[in-house]
């Protein structure tokens, strides 16, 4: 299958450059600008990754994130500023806790808690990465998959976010939802994901932050994705209305955002309007470097609140 055109991964690395405020709640603040996208409302990974980031920029010992613990509390507006303020709770000689609050038109619209650890030596231990899955290079991207294609809500900016907008490679198994469910409407789905190159300096990280921040950003896209494929609906459905509601993510080992990881997903509830799921992520070789859980909302046609 052909490699993306000529797409970038800078929506990404815009969008965790975060410049330094005065604190007005807490007591460090910064800002930060969500990213581009078709929708009427941010994308939810612009806040997690940015929460992340000002999480970071305050912990200033070598401790790494090992979780965080997210609230999405109102839409957020495309294209404009948010305000993180970072609340330092406590910095002990194993670990740190941050709360980060985000603030848009004068209102919080995202909460978060992070922990950070130093490490110590112990027993080690790992989940299995699921095998037989196809290699990412056999596999259409987004952009090939979609590119002869038309339908639903799709529209031509829509397609080319799906397409190139969004930082990163996707490659599905056993096929994507965007415009119907390709393959089985199981619980269960992989997505190959990778920068579409290499991933740029951000001011105030270190390689291996600007990483983890990268993990947390693009683990939002498809999170949904399985418990969209066992209701049997696609994103560009008619009336199809989903957004985040809560997220936890782990790190559990150090990762390097220059190759392909697989992306395993699996839809655990779907229930009064809301789906919930679990990925892991998986380098090519097999080593589990981070889990995500999130639950969301899913309205279809038809469904009012």
């Amino acid at each position: 299958m052909s490699t993306p055109r000529s797409f970038t991964s800078a929506t990404f690395t815009n969008a965790v450059t975060l410049k330094s405020a005065e604190a007005e709640v807490f007591d460090v603040a910064f800002t930060a600008t969500t990213q581009p996208c078709p929708w009427p409302k941010a994308y939810g990974g612009d806040m997690v990754a940015q929460a992340a980031v000002a999480a970071m920029r305050t912990v200033t010992d070598g401790k790494a994130m090992h979780s965080m613990h997210s609230y999405f509390m109102r839409p957020v507006d495309i294209g404009a500023e948010v305000r993180y303020e970072v609340e330092i709770l406590r910095d002990g000689r194993g670990y740190s806790t941050r709360q980060v609050r985000a603030f848009q038109n004068g209102k919080p619209v995202y909460v978060c808690m992070a922990s950070f650890a130093a490490g110590e030596p112990g027993g080690s231990f790992q989940a299995t990465m699921p095998d037989g899955l196809p290699s990412p290079e056999s596999l259409p991207s987004s952009a090939d998959y979609l590119d002869d294609k038309a339908g639903g809500t799709m529209t031509d900016t829509s397609k080319a976010y799906w397409s190139g907008g969004r930082s990163f490679d996707m490659r599905h198994v056993p096929g994507p939802v965007y415009l119907t469910v390709e393959g089985e409407t199981s619980p269960h789905q992989g997505v190959w994901v990778r920068p579409f190159d290499a991933l740029r300096d951000v001011e105030g990280l270190t390689a291996g932050q600007r990483d983890t921040a990268a993990l947390a950003y693009v683990c939002d896209y498809t999170i949904l994705e399985p418990a969209l494929r066992v209701l049997g609906h696609a994103w560009a459905d008619e009336g199809l209305v989903t957004a985040s509601l809560d997220h936890a993510m782990w790190f559990h080992r150090t990762v390097r955002m220059d190759d392909w990881l697989l992306y395993a997903q699996d839809a655990i509830s779907v229930e009064s309007g809301r789906g919930a799921g679990i990925g892991r992520f998986f380098t090519a070789d097999g080593e589990l470097v981070a889990t995500a859980v999130q639950e969301g909302m899913i309205r279809a046609a038809g469904v009012t609140s």
